[in-house]
């Protein structure tokens, strides 16, 4: 019997390791959904900034089933964005732009070879799109944050409309149409200046979401469903003859599955096993995430004087600038982060905590029974993760989206509890606060509603996933229309 045909899909990630995982998470589970007849081929284009993929990230990628192939492209020069003060977001934008004619090229060399029937581009480089007309294909958005982000690109025109001021300084809170509503200091970083390119790209990159054949959100309906409901009834114009309404797939929880990260960064996994269950507040602000040498100081300070146990992995050497690494994880700083914490810190604390410079397995840390919390930069990423394994948060953001996913999670979803920053005009919490925080979400009465919330939070997690879940049924009516598609192709 002749083999069915392969269907081919291409995607296009962004030099950020956080989002070429959940893409290439979300390739993995469309390939096992229909691995029974070898339906699926994935090739996923990855741009880069230096060298690829890194240490750290190299066991991920080779992991990977042998239907998903990854191309990355020649590492693109951004020295002059770096050394000029330009923000994170507009480094990522501007570096992926330069990097187009080469994601052209090989969407050209994979077409004519493999008869692609879909593009699937990062939401951060919707300029890819276009590639997907040109070769008379589907595109679609993969949006790895939450549908409240998503609300709030697609509502962004119109805010930017309404009000006249910065968002920051607006006096009442700020409506995201089937949101809770957040002040404008909890806006992405990329709206908190509004004469900046950076604005003005966010703006424009919204806009393109109206203009295709779909957009992957990676949550789920009975997480977000009035977002969910919003946004599908958002219009936006895409030109003066036509008004579009986004078609918005929800296709999470999606988290990473496989292995990535050196061997002894399993060493803290050891370390756990002899700790109480529920007892140690997991303590991570991500690859990239970097506090200063004062904040530093206040969450160790902090985390002593909680009593509670710890483990706080990731330590990067003090930086004021919160996404110094993010770019580059790997930043080769010769110094020793541990020889930045306060003086007798790691000794006084040595029976209560433990602390690592370097990754650790947050997956197989958060799923394990001693871990009653976790203090997270507010990634996408780490939310879905401890949503997915139960685990109530600290939010503590730090940069890009992150103190929107913090106002979601803690006054929308109610899973998480948020430090309050200090009175001094350093935007430093201060130890006091700290241990407060702590204590509260560990053993005080509002920490255990926190944790029953997310209980229930996490049982729908696992039924969006299951093979009749929501999710899992979205994911099999693209797989169903993407195959109809290439049965229709003409080349």
């Amino acid at each position: 019997m002749e083999a069915a045909p392969r269907t081919h899909i291409a995607l296009v990630s962004i030099p950020a390791f956080s989002h070429q995982v959940s893409i290439l998470e979300f390739a993995k589970r469309l390939i096992n959904l229909h691995q029974d007849n070898n339906t699926f081929y994935v090739t996923c284009i990855i741009p880069t900034l230096g060298t690829s993929p890194t240490i750290a990230s190299k066991p991920f990628f080779d992991s990977l089933p042998p239907n998903i192939q990854c191309f990355f492209l020649p590492p693109i020069n951004f020295e002059d964005l770096k050394n000029n003060g330009v923000s994170l977001e507009l480094q990522i934008q501007l570096s992926l732009s330069r990097s187009m004619p080469f994601v052209r090229d090989t969407l050209t060399s994979l077409i004519n070879s493999n008869k692609a029937v879909a593009l699937i581009v990062d939401a951060m480089v919707p300029e890819a799109l276009e590639f997907g007309k040109e070769f008379n294909i589907l595109s679609y958005i993969y949006f790895p944050c939450s549908t409240m982000l998503l609300s709030l690109c697609l509502h962004s025109s119109k805010l930017d409309e309404k009000v006249s001021c910065e968002y920051r300084d607006h006096p009442h809170l700020i409506e995201i149409p089937g949101c809770v509503p957040l002040y404008g200091i909890d806006l992405p970083n990329s709206l908190q200046d509004r004469s900046s390119l950076a604005y003005k790209l966010f703006l424009q990159r919204s806009k393109q979401y109206f203009d295709v054949d779909g957009i992957l959100v990676n949550s789920f309906m009975e997480m977000e469903g009035e977002a969910s409901k919003a946004v599908s009834k958002q219009e936006g114009s895409v030109n003066t003859k036509t008004s579009t309404k986004p078609h918005v797939h929800h296709i999470g929880p999606i988290i990473q599955t496989g292995p990535s990260g050196p061997k002894n960064g399993w060493d803290c996994l050891l370390w756990l096993d002899n700790q109480p269950p529920n007892s140690v507040l997991y303590v991570s602000f991500g690859s990239g995430g970097t506090l200063s040498q004062e904040q530093i100081n206040e969450l160790a300070l902090g985390l002593e004087l909680s009593k509670h146990k710890f483990l706080w992995v990731n330590l990067k050497a003090p930086n004021d600038r919160a996404s110094a690494t993010y770019l580059n994880g790997e930043d080769g700083m010769d110094n020793d982060p541990l020889h930045f914490l306060p003086l007798g810190f790691l000794e006084r604390t040595k029976g209560q905590g433990l602390v690592m410079s370097g990754w650790a397995p947050q997956i197989d840390v958060l799923g394990h029974n001693s871990v009653g919390a976790f203090l997270t930069h507010c990634g996408w990423n780490s939310v879905l993760e401890s949503m997915v394994h139960g685990v109530p948060m600290i939010a503590w953001p730090l940069f890009a989206e992150q103190r929107t996913n913090a106002a979601m999670v803690t006054d929308g979803l109610k899973v998480a509890m948020r430090p309050k920053i200090g009175t001094s005009g350093s935007g430093v919490v201060v130890k006091e606060e700290i241990a407060n925080v702590i204590k509260s979400l560990m053993e005080g009465l509002e920490g255990e509603e926190i944790r029953r919330t997310m209980k229930e939070l996490q049982k729908f997690a696992a039924c969006a996933v299951m093979e009749d879940g929501s999710s899992t049924r979205t994911i099999s009516k693209l797989a169903l229309k993407w195959k109809c598609f290439g049965s229709h192709l003409e080349y």
